[in-house]
């Protein structure tokens, strides 16, 4: 099942998240001339932390470099962990989600909003994201609410084009069940996709999250919304939608005279497992 890569997305994040290039202490300045004899040597200056640590520190000051490293790591834990929620929660649902209404006219069957239906993302990322500290629960239900609102708003709009070869002539006064011709999910449309642009996906978090002032958040946010951008568009481009079964009357088939007919308002037969 081609759930979006765990991978890629989380060091999207992680790199976005390194761009910005957060010092801390934030807006240092050494407080006074004797600050430097308040260390031993040993303590004012040290090696520097990896530069894949997502803080940068200030100064060589041990301290700072103590408190970037654990707050790197922190904020590394969270997104290791929410990225692997969103993409574990995504793959739920492609196992569910099902195709439930076409307008099938011989080979063609046309998919209007509405049609696909799948659970609600929201409660699945949240059964497996970052949780143990009152900050981490406050991110993960931000992140998680507004993916899930995002999520079901390109699923309500998604539209898009089945073909079933075989519809265009059967001989027959009615189709059996047919599987569609595999067609990539990126062939599908939706105007619901613009809420999970990184710039709409980044300020619903804030919204949700509700504390414009609480530091790193905005930034930590933007970082996962950018990345979700190639993350979703390479989901798309690797996904077939298959197997929905489709069906129909042949009104017109009048043996001997008319051996065969194209299928005429045809429908669907909803079933998950829809998306390979």
């Amino acid at each position: 099942m081609p759930a979006p890569d765990k991978k890629m997305f989380l060091e999207m994040a992680k790199q976005n998240f390194l761009a910005k290039a957060i010092k801390l202490p934030m807006k240092w300045s050494q407080p006074g001339d004797q600050y430097p004899d308040a260390f031993k040597p040993s303590e004012r200056m040290t090696a520097p932390n990896s530069p894949t640590t997502l803080f940068l520190q200030s100064t060589l000051n041990k301290y700072h470099v103590k408190t970037a490293k654990e707050m790197g790591d922190k904020y590394e834990k969270f997104l290791k962990g929410i990225t692997e929620a969103i993409c574990d929660a995504v793959d739920q649902w492609l196992k569910l989600a099902q195709f439930t209404t076409a307008i099938i006219n011989g080979p063609c069957g046309v998919v209007t909003p509405g049609s696909l239906m799948g659970p609600p993302l929201t409660p699945l990322i949240l059964a497996k994201a970052p949780n143990k500290t009152p900050q981490e629960l406050l991110y993960s239900q931000a992140v998680a609410t507004a993916f899930g609102t995002a999520w079901l708003t390109w699923q309500s709009g998604l539209m898009g084009q089945l073909m079933y070869p075989a519809f265009a002539a059967f001989p027959g006064p009615m189709a059996p069940p047919t599987p569609n011709v595999p067609v990539p999910l990126v062939t599908f449309t939706s105007p619901g996709e613009a809420q999970l642009s990184p710039g709409v996906l980044a300020k619903a978090m804030e919204g949700i999250h509700g504390d414009p002032l609480a530091l790193h958040a905005a930034d930590l946010f933007d970082a996962l919304a950018k990345a979700w951008t190639p993350v979703f568009t390479t989901f798309k481009s690797t996904t077939l939608v298959q197997n929905v079964l489709g069906t129909g009357p042949i009104p017109t088939f009048a043996p001997p005279f008319v051996p065969v007919g194209p299928v005429v308002a045809g429908f669907l037969i909803p079933k998950p497992g829809v998306f390979s």
